[in-house]
């Protein structure tokens, strides 16, 4: 990221260049231009180019990096004019010496959304409007919580993009919305609960809960959104949509009914994820895994003294009918009572004499067979395997292929179950754990513990340590949907920015995913089993599935030949998985599946811009969903970004007290405040994931400002290595915003110095050029050019290059140092600290006139490219060169966000 001082080497050698040039450029009788050096070929001005991009931003982020962000705290400067939400904020106020982003902040946001600047209507309005629509989705944040700084680089990336497309005229609609996050949600309010009124959700029944998080949503629901309008976001806030929603559910049900009538949704009993704790299946992305090294104490909800994990327990199973035993290996010895079976490879030596036989085990009056199977490794543990189908996915899968049983001897809150026997049943799984391994060694059947480095599955939602169940529960079939999906890209590929523009088939090589949640906060399960009036057999489960009750019955009775009278249903209680409802939001947040004007408009999306680390779980299922319920792909591209990491590179989490409010970053935070936050961390460091020390920045978190922050995470190259952000890098940012800040504040006043009745800025400039206003204005050419470029190819971090290039080096360092000496003179700009008095000079009124022409298109179009990433400011800086036309500035359209972008065709001629 850029500082102020950045860059120290290339400054020096174009400050060297003004010296030289600027009063020889700008002499009071120079007519003819310097003599120019022989002309570079194209190939070599490109090379030259990105040797000076280059180098400029290897410097900004090693002297940042290396030296620390000095800081010394600014006065904030607030906007004192009484402003009704949805006015127009007065800029003809005497233009502030410094600048605030608290003042330049103000009031802006309410107007745009009142004006319906975001919406795609507002293109109707657009002179230079174009027949073409763009539109995308904000990955819907869980209702739960607060935005960090990973949520604030998609609003960062997104926006820029769809600000810079509604400038070039396209009818945009970019939709916000809310994620229910069914665990999350039910979760934090049950825990409310207890705090408050000391009940357990069992104590209420299922609507009444469901009020109350009802109330808690209502309550904490609008502080993403507010985020949200302090990031800047252009979202049309007229179609925002929750998937909860009366609509959006409907969605989700109409999803249902379809894939089950397809036979893509079936109900079979499988293995899940299983949280004890939630007494819940979750899904795969909820589960996080531990890395142990091995022996490893850890606590686990439910049990006050902590548990023992990363250790490989070693006993033996007796062979029946003959002497000898078979010695297995396991880190969850309290499962050997379900058992079934023990397998080993049918290649392995030491094993070759017992295939076939029979072990029979210590604890229950049954036999285990001994199989043979080709997925057994026989470098690990003896082996030998100890086979679990109901507790092992590995198990399960040889328990499919070989017919055995399936015992589950731990039930969904933890305890072991009656097939245990009386000595264990009802104890929890990990007292279990050492029961068992005592009772091995009386029998003396124990052979042994060792350190064993592993993998443990936790529920990132409650700590607790997954246990994989065999459960009954609804799963959709992916293999076939991700086939189809495959054929509708046409290729193994899908245009995946910024990665080798390719999405591998494996991505879609997904086993079946259970969608059946055990809570109540969600979308329940639009199926119902079916009792009837003259049936004995209770075993068998009778499902139907439905849009409605009402709907189902008629299912049922057609299904089973049967009157509707005859026929009871009970819905399901289950909900479905939060990612089944957020894959369906491509095309269920514009109607669907209603034929809705947005969806034939706007569907499919022209881009999904979300982190790379949801490709798998978010991604690569809407492609398959909307590929099935609508026959389309959701959207026609997708560029991921990478993670936003803290300054050590550690992924963002709150367990680590990493995770970062961008609104701490925006508006700044006292040390006071945040040390009393969850985010505090030890005295030498106020914040890791800031990077802030105290001998920096001895009071707090500084004001950084909206814009600062946009630009500083726009400017990091988003595709490839992870982000490691530190607030110096932000503070860089403000010092450019600053800098543009004075740059406008020159323009302004030498402009009322040299003409204070004159409204009128000429938009086009007749008067000869000087050779370097030549060169200034090919280098705005240049850098116009540069940033179609780089926004086409979704290469941000090369826009905001190169616009922070042209604006510090070319236009301040160079062309201001220059044009000074021609404006100094009777100016009195000496006095207001505008020029160093040093510099002396004389210009004709010709040339101040082309001067100030010049200046006044060489900020104004700048200002039209940095919009995207700095909505606030250039709009702030705008609005008051716009009053220097004389127009009043007081029209709904006379907004920067819905300018022409400029385009580098019609700078062509500079």
């Amino acid at each position: 990221m850029w500082r102020s001082a950045c860059g120290l080497s290339v400054r020096a050698a174009e400050r060297a260049i003004h010296r030289k040039c600027s009063h020889r450029l700008y002499a009071h009788n120079a007519e003819k231009p310097p003599p120019q050096s022989s002309p570079r070929t194209q190939a070599e001005k490109e090379r030259r180019r990105r040797d000076k991009e280059e180098a400029i931003l290897s410097s900004q982020h090693n002297n940042v990096e290396d030296q620390g962000m000095k800081w010394s705290e600014k006065e904030r400067i607030a906007y004192s004019v009484s402003t009704p939400p949805g006015e127009k904020k007065d800029t003809t106020l005497p233009f502030p010496s410094s600048y605030s982003p608290e003042y330049v902040e103000t009031s802006w946001y309410p107007w745009w959304e009142k004006e319906g600047f975001f919406t795609p209507e507002i293109n109707d309005r657009l002179p230079h409007a174009v027949n073409r629509s763009f539109s995308m989705c904000i990955p819907p944040p869980n209702v739960t919580g607060t935005l960090h700084l990973g949520h604030a680089l998609t609003v960062a990336i997104e926006d820029a993009l769809v600000r810079w497309r509604r400038m070039q005229g396209y009818k945009v609609v970019w939709v916000p919305g809310c994620d229910h996050a069914g665990i999350a949600t039910q979760t934090v309010v049950e825990r409310r609960l207890f705090r408050e009124r000391g009940k357990r959700r069992q104590d209420l029944s299922r609507e009444e809960f469901l009020k109350e998080v009802w109330t808690w949503k209502k309550e904490k629901g609008e502080e993403i959104y507010h985020q949200l309008r302090k990031l800047g976001a252009s979202l049309d806030w007229s179609r925002a949509c929750f998937t909860m929603d009366p609509g959006f559910s409907s969605a989700v049900t109409e999803a249902f009914v379809r894939l089950c009538d397809s036979g893509l949704i079936y109900r079979s009993e499988g293995l899940v994820n299983w949280s004890c704790a939630l007494e819940s299946a979750i899904s795969d992305i909820e589960v996080d895994s531990k890395q142990l090294s091995g022996r490893t104490l850890l606590s686990v909800p439910g049990y006050q003294n902590r548990v023992e994990f990363g250790t490989m327990v070693t006993f033996s199973y007796p062979i029946d009918g003959q002497d000898g035993e078979v010695a297995v290996s396991t880190t969850r010895p309290e499962t050997m009572l379900g058992d079934v079976a023990i397998a080993v490879h049918p290649e392995d030596p030491r094993y070759q004499a017992i295939h076939g036989k029979q072990c029979r085990h210590p604890f229950a009056d049954r036999l285990l067979p001994i199989i043979t199977d080709t997925l057994v490794d026989m470098e690990l543990g003896t082996g030998a395997v100890k086979v679990t189908p109901a507790h092992d996915h590995t198990d399960f899968l040889l328990s499919q292929r070989h017919s055995l049983p399936r015992l589950t001897v731990i039930g969904g809150d933890g305890t072991m179950t009656p097939l245990c026997g009386q000595w264990l049943e009802g104890v929890k799984r990990f007292d279990a754990r050492e029961q068992v391994i005592d009772a091995l060694t009386e029998k003396m059947l124990f052979r042994g513990k060792r350190d064993h480095a592993m993998s443990l599955p936790v529920c990132s939602r409650s700590g607790d340590v997954i246990e994989p169940l065999l459960k009954k529960q609804w799963f959709v079939r992916c293999g076939e949907m991700a086939q189809r999906a495959i054929q509708v890209i046409g290729l193994p590929c899908y245009d995946l920015c910024g990665f080798n523009n390719v999405m591998p088939v494996c991505v879609f090589h997904v086993s079946d995913w259970c969608i059946s949640r055990q809570l109540w906060w969600g979308h329940q399960i639009p199926a119902y089993r079916v009792t009837l009036s003259d049936s004995t057999d209770t075993q068998e489960e009778l499902w139907v599935w439905g849009r409605s009750e009402e709907e189902a019955r008629e299912r049922a009775a057609g299904k089973y030949g049967v009157t509707a009278d005859a026929i009871t249903l009970t819905q399901d209680p289950d909900v479905l998985d939060t990612w089944f409802s957020s894959g369906l939001f491509p095309f269920a947040m514009l109607g669907w599946p209603q034929q809705t004007s947005d969806l034939r408009q706007f569907y499919p999306n022209t881009i999904l811009e979300t982190g790379s680390d949801l490709i798998f779980f978010w991604v690569a299922r809407m492609v398959m969903l909307g590929t099935e319920l609508t026959g389309q792909l959701p959207f026609k591209q997708v560029l991921l970004h990478s993670l936003v990491r803290d300054k050590h590179g550690r992924k963002m989490s709150k367990s680590l007290g990493n995770v970062i409010d961008p609104l701490d970053v925006i508006s700044g935070i006292s040390l006071e405040v945040h040390t009393r936050s969850d985010l505090s961390t030890p005295d030498s460091c106020l914040s890791v994931p800031y990077g802030v020390q105290r001998k920096d920045f001895p009071k707090g978190i500084p004001e950084c400002g909206t814009d600062a922050l946009r630009f500083a995470l726009c400017s990091y190259k988003a595709q490839g290595e992870d982000i490691s952000l530190s607030v110096s890098q932000v503070l860089s940012c403000r010092h450019f915003c600053n800098k543009m800040w004075q740059t406008v504040r020159f323009t302004l006043v030498f402009h009322l110095i040299y003409n204070p009745s004159d409204h009128f800025v000429p938009k086009q400039m007749t008067s000869p050029l000087n050779s370097m206003d030549q060169w200034v204005c090919s280098r705005l050419y240049s850098t116009v050019l540069q940033c179609e470029q780089g926004f086409e190819r979704y290469e941000l971090h090369s826009v905001t290059a190169a616009l922070h290039s042209f604006w510090l080096h070319s236009l301040c360092d160079i062309y201001l140092e220059c044009i000074k000496p021609v404006l100094s003179q009777d100016s009195g700009a000496g006095e207001l600290g505008l020029i160093d008095t040093v510099h002396t000079g004389r210009g004709s009124q010709r040339e101040k006139q082309v001067v100030r022409a010049v200046l006044y298109h060489c900020v104004s179009v700048s200002l039209a490219l940095l919009s995207p990433f700095m909505p606030f400011l250039t709009e702030e800086l705008w609005q008051r060169l716009y009053l220097l036309k004389g127009e009043g500035g007081d029209s709904a359209g006379a907004s920067l966000c819905l300018q022409p972008y400029p385009q580098s065709s019609q700078l062509v001629r500079e």
